[in-house]
Parts: structure tokens; sequence; C-alpha cells
């Protein structure tokens, strides 16, 4: 990821920002959120960050010979990927996400995967090492601020919800709609009513215009 959004790794106060330009600074983050805690806590401090999240839209997989590197075969991965991934690793940075400086952009990415024939089960597949990813198109950003922001994400939804039906609607595992609901619960976009049998119920919560303050 780093070709395609071309970061500059620059020294700010103890840490390194990916980029910093004009007071803002941007960090490009796949996983492992729970890392950027030391440095979140010392940049937004005085100044304004976004961190840029790939999440993969569509990808190709390339299996590649082990020996001799040559592609085998080619197939579109059948996993389809989209921004609620993002909360499996907001979870781990939730304490910041109040915060007036911190902005959240999802960035929707086309890979082409090349993975070697080397895995332990009888195709080579399970088990097999990735070689490289090359992005080969974005889509639309999609930047969280604002309860709001976080709220439209949750579009077709019924008024009144449980994470059962979340993960129905956007095609996500059961415990990913706890964490998104956990995280949005928090920043204030959405609010837990009661019960309905035994699930926790919830709805969209009203927001104020302006931003929250930590």
């Amino acid at each position: 990821y780093t070709t395609l959004f071309r970061s500059h790794e620059i020294k700010y106060k103890g840490y390194v920002a990916d980029i910093m330009r004009d007071g803002e600074i941007i960090e490009i983050q796949t996983r492992a959120f729970n890392a950027m805690r030391g440095k979140l806590e010392v940049f937004l401090a005085d100044c304004r960050v976004t961190i840029v999240y790939p999440a993969v839209r569509e990808k190709w997989l390339n299996w590649l010979d082990n020996d001799t590197g040559e592609i085998k075969s080619r197939r579109k991965s059948p996993k389809v990927g989209g921004a609620l991934e993002v909360f499996a690793e907001l979870y781990k940075i939730k304490s910041f996400l109040r915060g007036p400086n911190l902005t959240i952009c999802v960035q929707p990415v086309d890979v082409e995967e090349y993975r070697r024939l080397n895995g332990w089960s009888r195709d080579r597949k399970k088990g097999s090492t990735r070689a490289e990813r090359i992005p080969t198109g974005v889509g639309e950003p999609i930047y969280l601020r604002e309860p709001r922001d976080y709220a439209a994400l949750l579009d077709g939804l019924p008024d009144e919800f449980t994470s059962a039906e979340l993960a129905k609607t956007k095609k996500i595992t059961r415990g990913l709609a706890q964490t998104t609901l956990n995280v949005i619960v928090h920043i204030g976009a959405v609010e837990c009513i009661g019960k309905r049998s035994r699930a926790k119920l919830y709805k969209i919560a009203e927001m104020q215009e302006r931003r929250y303050q930590p």
C-alpha cells in the first residue's frame, strides 16, 4: 500500500508519522491499531490526525508455483470487503474516537494478491504464503468524523435492530456486528434501548450538529 499512497515518514515528538503536512498527520494502517495508542496520545494533543484504513473491496487471487514462480491459476476472491471491517481495529483505539482532532478514512481498494502454492493441504493452498499484494484501483473514501458519519454506515436497518439483524443486513459475522455496535454506541451514534427477548435492542441516536468533545 505504500506505493499507492506514497507515504513519507516524518519524525515528530519521538514517533514516526507516515505523512505530515499543514499541521495534519496522516497515518496509513491496515491492522494492529493498538500499536498506535502511544503516538496517538502525543499526536492528537496538538495536531489533526487522519488514519487511512485500506479496506479491500475486490480481490483477485493469483496462485504461484512455489519453484518456478509461474502463475498456475487466477480467480476472483468470493470474500467481499466492506467499510465495517474497520471496526475490528477501531475497537482497539476506542478511547480516542471521541476527540475532535481524529478522523478515520476508510479507503476502498482493489488488489491483486499473489500466493505461493506451498501450503500443507492437498491443493497446497491452506497455510500458503502470501508473496505480494498490489493495489489496482481505489473507490470513493469514507470519512468518519462525526457520530452521524458512523450512523450512516448502518443504512438499510430497521428503526430498531439487534446485532444479529446488523450482521444479516451487512453480511458480516455476528462477532464483528457486536464489535461495531460497541464502538458506535461509545461515540454516541447508536443507543441501546432495551431488549428483544434475550438480545439487546438498538436504535440510531438523536445527534446534535456540532461534533462531540472528549
